[in-house]
């Protein structure tokens, strides 16, 4: 039988490693999820026109250009052998108001494509 403090001290152990893990990098507008790796189009659909948009800049993304192969019976094989290539694309910032009782965001999107979302504090009225 498990001793009483030995149960706190594991309870405390997996309480320390919830709250060591990094954050989840989504959050929610309304009843849809928001999370990286989603489309402009998709999260403008999601929470409808940021607060402000602007572009912040330009830069480089390199893509790497799999090799697949179907091998028959359901059977594939996926390897990405360094062969890609570098495409210019643009930054865009979104920053969305949500009131004075909920944090702000601002979404970073690289050609179109969610990268990072952080939390500003919390939003404010708008006139």
């Amino acid at each position: 039988m498990i001793s009483r403090p030995h149960i706190v001290s594991i309870v405390l152990a997996a309480l320390l490693l919830v709250l060591a893990s990094s954050p989840a990098h989504a959050f929610r507008c309304g009843s849809k999820l928001v999370k990286e790796n989603m489309h402009e189009a998709q999260v403008r659909r999601a929470c409808g026109a940021p607060t402000t948009m602007r572009d912040i800049g330009r830069t480089l993304r390199n893509i790497n250009a799999p090799i697949r192969r179907n091998h028959g019976n359901g059977w594939r094989s996926e390897r990405f052998p360094g062969y890609g290539y570098s495409e210019e694309v643009i930054v865009t910032e979104y920053v969305y108001n949500f009131g004075p009782r909920k944090l702000m965001r601002r979404l970073i999107f690289e050609g179109g494509v969610l990268v990072s979302i952080e939390s500003l504090g919390y939003g404010y009225h708008e006139k």
